[in-house]
């Protein structure tokens, strides 16, 4: 089945990403000007011909974010002027996706106002890689494809042949993607119980689930100051645990990220590349990456087939 013209469209975020997606569906990327006036304003030109194209506009939102979002907007915005067929924002890594509630008196809801913004500006349709929450993509009034990031991290965990494995959930609310793993990978299950006193602050309080004499397996879809991943590690090891290792979908690795990491009794981190790790790699660290799922959904969308089957 044929799909209309296929373009595709790179940000500054995460350039090496769209190159590989690119490389993957054998399409080029289209020639974009990205630049800054001396102000640091956003210019944005597309020096190719896109009427009636389906494009896709590939844009991490990692650090700086709110620099990465206000690129996005304004090729998104260029697109709607240029009589595009469909538009479609490719976020592999969403910001502002943790306040996605209102859990404190005059509070922003943050992923909703971004959701909105990113429709306004243009575009038709979204595919992302592991929303923090599932619930952002009702905050859409358009399709949301959220891929999910784990058969990339099974395919390698089955490789390393881990024996005696137990998978741990570093909180509560990661229990369902630690299940998925879990079950995949055959083996056990643990949860870290954790208190939050403030934002980027965790205290570690008990296990739940025997990880006694087993090789840890951590799994979360963000690690950001690292905080959460090496009190977990560190816990596990104290209840008898025999090694550790962490992945993650999205290395943010902010702050003192990497050093913690470096010096932490984790024996690997296996990261994906949603955000770039450039100057942030260490010798434990693994980069696995998604480019392929994600070309391949784009692939889908286009020929409007189903993308249903690349969800786990």
């Amino acid at each position: 089945m044929a799909g209309k013209h296929l373009k595709i469209i790179s940000g500054t975020a995460n350039p090496e990403f769209a190159y590989k997606v690119s490389e993957y569906l054998h399409v080029p990327l289209c020639d974009t000007l990205v630049t800054r006036f001396s102000d640091g304003e956003v210019r944005v030109q597309i020096k190719e011909n896109v009427r009636g194209a389906d494009v896709f506009v590939i844009q991490t939102l990692s650090y700086p974010a709110n620099d990465n979002i206000m690129e996005l907007l304004l090729i998104l915005d260029a697109l709607k002027r240029s009589s595009t067929h469909r538009i479609t924002a490719v976020i592999p890594y969403f910001a502002y996706a943790r306040q996605d509630r209102k859990d404190k008196p005059r509070v922003p809801i943050s992923a909703k106002l971004l959701a909105d913004i990113i429709q306004t500006a243009g575009a038709d349709r979204v595919l992302t890689v592991d929303l923090h929450s599932a619930q952002i993509q009702g905050f859409f009034d358009c399709p949301v494809d959220n891929l999910y990031a784990l058969p990339v991290i099974l395919d390698y965990l089955k490789s390393k042949n881990i024996p005696n494995a137990v998978v741990v959930s570093p909180d509560a609310g990661g229990v369902e993607r630690a299940r998925m793993l879990a079950n995949r990978l055959g083996c056990g299950l643990a949860i870290i119980y954790k208190r939050r006193p403030a934002p980027n602050i965790v205290e570690t309080l008990d296990v739940i689930g025997d990880v006694e004499g087993k090789n840890a397996i951590i799994i979360d879809d963000i690690i950001d100051t690292a905080g959460t991943i090496v009190s977990a590690s560190e816990m596990l090891l104290q209840k008898g645990a025999k090694s550790v290792i962490a992945t993650c979908t999205h290395p943010v690795f902010s702050g003192p990220a990497v050093d913690r990491l470096k010096n932490s009794p984790i024996e690997e981190v296996i990261v994906t590349n949603t955000i770039p790790v450039k100057g942030k790699e260490f010798d434990k660290l693994t980069v696995l990456s998604v480019a392929e799922l994600v070309g391949e959904a784009i692939k889908r969308i286009n020929i409007e087939s189903s993308v249903s089957s690349l969800f786990v």
